[in-house]
């Protein structure tokens, strides 16, 4: 017999907050993310206080991001769109810390994705970053209300970022695409674009080939969704 859900109280957190003691960031420096510093105490249910203690977290101008699962119909089943990836905290991660045997020199297949922009709060703003997301990184040309959510936002990282992930799908015509437009960054150069079915990308999952968590998430969401009738 299945177990009966969870009340809503069963899923409350216990009331434990935090108080700001000092901001001991150091200087910000020109670059793409900020080091926040805090010196924190936390206050119990019980009246009791911790000692204090120094968190750090990082920031950036643009704090949350888009995740695009752009996808068509071919032979009764969904083929997925994936664009290349190189990320320099993977290519120079130290292999000799890892438990584990890596061979991606950090190279990923992802979802595209891009940040939401300041001036894009909203939810037809985080359409709007789809739009300019997915022209620059596979090359189609959409409109922002062709765009649908894919579930709930997620947190990918909470422990050192508060960044959401918004994830949005939307069916493209394969032959309408066109070259990429980028966005200027170097490391999107020679990036590869492909396209395979949406089983195949979940095997691939489940094999190790792809890593990047984020796009697993899209994959299975894009999944579940129930078949339109061009599919």
């Amino acid at each position: 017999m299945a177990s009966d859900p969870l009340a809503d109280s069963d899923l409350d957190f216990p009331p434990i907050g935090l108080e700001q003691l000092e901001d001991i960031s150091p200087p910000a420096a020109a670059g793409f993310l900020r080091l926040v510093r805090r010196r924190l105490l936390a206050r119990y249910p019980d009246g009791s206080v911790s000692p204090a203690f120094v968190y750090d977290e990082v920031d950036r101008r643009a704090i949350d991001a888009v995740v695009i699962a752009a996808f068509f119909a071919r032979a009764g089943e969904r083929w997925v769109y994936l664009r290349s990836a190189l990320r320099p905290p993977l290519f120079f991660r130290d292999p000799a810390r890892s438990p584990l045997p890596e061979t991606s020199r950090g190279a990923l297949w992802e979802l595209p994705a891009g940040l939401v922009e300041p001036g894009e709060q909203t939810r037809d703003g985080v359409f709007e970053a789809a739009r300019r997301e997915l022209a620059e990184e596979l090359g189609f040309e959409v409109a922002a209300s062709d765009f649908a959510a894919l579930g709930p936002s997620t947190l990918p990282a909470p422990g050192f970022i508060a960044e959401r992930h918004f994830f949005v799908s939307v069916e493209v015509d394969p032959g309408a695409r066109g070259e990429p437009s980028l966005d200027g960054s170097a490391l999107e150069r020679f990036g590869r674009v492909i396209a395979l079915p949406l089983r195949e990308a979940l095997a691939l999952c489940a094999s190790g080939r792809i890593e990047d968590a984020k796009t697993e998430l899209g994959l299975r969401r894009l999944a579940d969704l129930a078949p339109r009738s061009s599919v």
